[in-house]
């Protein structure tokens, strides 16, 4: 006896040592470098053909990359230059980790406006702190291969958080649009209160300007309808002025400011001001600050940002994700690895005052449309970006509030899927119930919880189908006798247990004296113990009122679960190749 224990000791302990000798041979061969360096694959193949192709598109993606940072830096609440700091590094990480040729990493509306509450309430170091903390967890999500938590978002529930978000940064930015005085943020209790109350402050030129960005941003998208890099040099130009109408637009809003403040000596227009000149200093990520003169701790910090600051990564996750699949061409998409280099793109811009990043669908879509070929245009991309934070800060001081406004909101109608209503309310009420309810949520409370509140509905609605999976009663009359028949689904867990019994006794209770309940068991792959000790009661419970019950077509694995309950019931489970065999069988067996 000792020497088996001993022997199995043994034979336990060789088989962890070769499981860790394996594991540690996978991580540390080729296949494994190549695949999270992905760098390795297409570099020895680079030449000065993808070169200038990548040059073109990195510089396209840094002329919309600034004004939309700079933006997305007001979004946040966070002063201009933020917005330029947060697209510095992630062209130069991606490069080396990314696996998608086509992603762009930088700040996002989305991601601004989450960040925008710690920003508003306390200082623009929990903005940095976020984005580190943002590169910490997605990495660690990465390395640990927890990519299949996003699966449990569904698509109503992103598109309600979207939407919703799409819905509060554009009501934020109509302070800057019209020129008023107050504050913006929560949809409904900040930006539509502070606009209602504050219409009367309204300027005039600045939603003169604003409107007019709109028109412009519009009709030069339209413009490029059509056009390609390929095409003769009219079209050409055309494509280009659609590709570059984010900058176009900043550029005539700097001309008009500028002018208006050398010709009339003043400022009609609200201008963003003064931006910080030249590159950050390279420092780690701030792990205590003072605001009003108050020092937060580390622990401080986090604890202020609280459990609903795990959603930054979760939604810097999902928007990469989604954007990698949208552009992989029909090629698997590694979720690890985009995982992976995003939270290096976070811990590391967190080092240059970065707030946190993700990939971004629109200057994505812009890289793809120039021709990008490898990740490293991202570089192009982050040189234009230096280039602007060493010369061009004091020009970005004539930047009208009202034109960056009108080129948020703008960017957000496509923000918003405005076909899934429709669909949704032909198709699946309840899907509608939780996209409706996700955006309440986001609008009226927070978008953090609102997507939190979206997941939860539709993990209760999944609990509930799965808790009241859909059974329904055939009663069959033969000439030998009646037959109930209640086909079970192909999977039962333990809260549908009880339901199960319930429906089998209600079925039990219409029938007359000798009748047969079949329990028809051809679909059912899997039960577990709960639901087999249910089935086994319930018959102790049916026959006292002189009905049978049959067991048909149950898999060896199913029968034999209920047989190790009570094994005095081998004869009521039974093959036939239809139900009204069962008589036939029944007959013989008694």
């Amino acid at each position: 006896m000792t020497s088996a224990i001993s022997f199995d000791t043994h034979s336990e302990r060789q088989t962890i040592r070769r499981r860790i000798k394996n594991s540690v041979k996978n991580t540390c061969s080729a296949k494994t470098v190549k695949k999270r360096l992905p760098i390795i694959q297409w570099l020895p193949k680079y030449n000065g053909t993808l070169l200038i192709q990548d040059i073109i598109a990195g510089i396209t993606v840094g002329l919309t990359a600034i004004p939309q940072g700079i933006a997305y830096a007001v979004v946040a609440g966070l002063s201009p230059e933020y917005g330029l700091y947060s697209g510095l590094m992630g062209g130069f990480v991606y490069l080396f980790f990314g696996s998608c040729k086509d992603i762009t990493v930088g700040p996002t509306a989305v991601l601004s406006t989450m960040t925008a509450k710690y920003v508003a309430n306390y200082s623009a170091d929990f903005a940095v702190l976020a984005a580190f903390l943002t590169g910490v967890v997605s990495f660690a999500m990465g390395i640990l291969n927890l990519g299949f938590l996003v699966e449990f978002i569904s698509m109503p529930v992103i598109s309600g958080f979207t939407t919703s978000a799409a819905m509060q940064i554009a009501a934020a930015q109509l302070k800057s649009l019209f020129g008023l005085s107050g504050s913006s943020g929560n949809f409904f209790a900040e930006s539509i209160y502070n606009f209602v109350r504050n219409i009367k402050t309204a300027k005039l030129w600045d939603p003169v300007l604003g409107f007019s960005t709109i028109l412009i941003l519009i009709i030069l998208k339209k413009l490029g309808s059509g056009c390609g890099r390929n095409d003769n040099l009219k079209k050409q130009l055309r494509w280009f002025a659609s590709l570059a109408r984010n900058a176009i637009v900043v550029l005539l809003g700097i001309i008009i400011a500028y002018v208006l403040k050398v010709t009339t000596f003043s400022e009609p227009l609200i201008l963003i001001g003064d931006i910080g000149s030249g590159l950050p200093k390279v420092q780690p990520p701030p792990f205590s600050t003072v605001v009003r003169n108050e020092t937060y701790s580390f622990g401080d910090m986090t604890r202020t940002m609280g459990p609903e600051s795990i959603v930054l990564p979760l939604v810097a996750i999902l928007e990469s994700v989604a954007i990698a699949k949208a552009f992989s061409g029909g090629v698997r998409v590694d979720a690890t690895q985009e995982m992976i280099a995003l939270g290096l793109c976070n811990m590391v811009g967190s080092f240059v005052r970065s707030m946190p990043v993700t990939g971004s669908f629109t200057r994505t879509a812009l890289n793809h449309a120039s021709g990008v070929q490898t990740p490293a245009g991202g570089i192009f991309t982050g040189l234009l970006i230096i280039l602007a934070l060493s010369l061009l800060t004091s020009t970005f001081y004539y930047i009208p509030k009202a034109s960056l406004a009108g080129l948020i909101i703008t960017a957000m109608f496509s923000m918003i899927d405005y076909t899934i209503f429709p669909r949704l309310w032909k198709g699946s009420k309840k899907e509608l119930f939780v996209i409706t309810t996700t955006i309440l949520v986001c609008l009226c409370v927070g978008l953090e919880y609102g997507i939190v509140t979206g997941i939860v509905v539709d993990a209760v609605m999944l609990l509930y189908s799965t808790a009241r999976p859909f059974l329904y009663v055939e009663t069959i009359t033969g000439e030998k006798g009646d037959l109930i028949i209640l086909p079970l689904p192909d999977k039962l867990s333990y809260c549908a247990a009880e339901y199960v019994r319930s429906t089998i006794l209600k079925a039990s209770q219409t029938v007359v004296m000798d009748s047969i309940i079949v329990i028809d068991g051809i679909n059912l792959k899997h039960m577990d113990s709960t639901v087999a000790s249910n089935l086994v009661s319930v018959v102790k419970d049916i026959e006292k009122k002189t009905c049978k019950v049959i067991f048909l077509n149950f898999n060896t694995d199913m029968k034999d679960m209920c047989l190790d309950l009570n094994p005095k019931f081998i004869n009521k489970f039974v093959m036939a190749s239809n139900a009204i065999d069962v008589l036939d069988v029944s007959t013989r067996n008694a």
